[in-house]
């Protein structure tokens, strides 16, 4: 399995995760965790996967100092597209995190890694390599696709037999996440690198309600409920993504 990127996705990607409620409510848990911790001055900001840059946008709008990292070409442009639009400045890079990681020197104040593990062939790799970007004070923010939440999808649609033949890989050229990651197993490569600071889920409830009952609720209503539950105890961990926000091991912060 290899490392898979989208440049003719770039595009169906937008319409199907942000032109939803899906894609409101992923950018609404990550605002809100990265307000919580972040100093109150200008960053210097790392989007590694950037994609089509929502989230380097949202911080560039907060005075931070983004640079956008991205292998699909169509993707980056379009990117750029959206901060010419809004009059923000960013710095734009075409190349895949193996190659910006060898040819970069400098440590970012933030890291953000979102949506990227699932598509990887391997994930240790990069863990080891986004400490080496991140300051010594610095955050890395890590949302991934979860395994957990996979598995209560199909258990409530009655897909069995695939779960029973563990049949998570979704198909190549697809929009569905190629490996669905396990939170125990990638806690224990985190670790060692990292302190895991917080923890959310994303989409706690949303993708599991049926369809008639969701559509009959406002939009606002199912975001705000979502941030009021991302972090339960009993729920949080079920989100279809989950994100956690992390300090290097070297963090000086106890």
């Amino acid at each position: 399995m290899h490392d898979q990127h989208f440049d003719d996705l770039a595009i169906r990607f937008a319409k199907k995760i942000y032109g939803s409620n899906k894609g409101t409510i992923r950018l609404a848990v990550l605002q809100a965790d990265l307000t919580e911790v972040l100093p109150q001055r200008p960053l210097q900001v790392l989007d590694i996967g950037a994609g089509l840059g929502h989230m380097s946008l949202w911080l560039a709008q907060q005075g931070h100092h983004v640079t956008l990292v991205e292998p699909a070409l169509s993707m980056l442009e379009t990117a750029q597209n959206s901060f010419a639009n809004a009059q923000c400045q960013a710095t734009f890079i075409q190349a895949d995190w193996q190659t910006f990681t060898q040819q970069n020197q400098q440590q970012y104040d933030l890291v953000l890694c979102h949506a990227v593990l699932e598509w990887l062939a391997e994930t240790k790799t990069i863990l080891s390599a986004l400490q080496q970007l991140t300051a010594a004070d610095g955050w890395l923010s890590l949302a991934f696709y979860n395994k957990d939440g996979l598995i209560l999808q199909n258990l409530i649609k009655g897909n069995l037999r695939k779960l029973n033949q563990q049949r998570f890989t979704g198909d190549a050229g697809g929009l569905t996440p190629q490996q669905p990651l396990d939170p125990r197993e990638l806690a224990d490569q985190v670790e060692p690198l990292w302190y895991i600071r917080q923890r959310s889920g994303i989409r706690v409830f949303h993708d599991y309600m049926p369809p008639q009952f969701r559509q009959k609720i406002a939009p606002e209503e199912l975001v705000n409920t979502e941030l009021n539950y991302r972090r339960h105890p009993a729920l949080s961990g079920l989100g279809r993504y989950l994100h956690w926000l992390c300090q290097p091991r070297t963090s000086t912060v106890d």
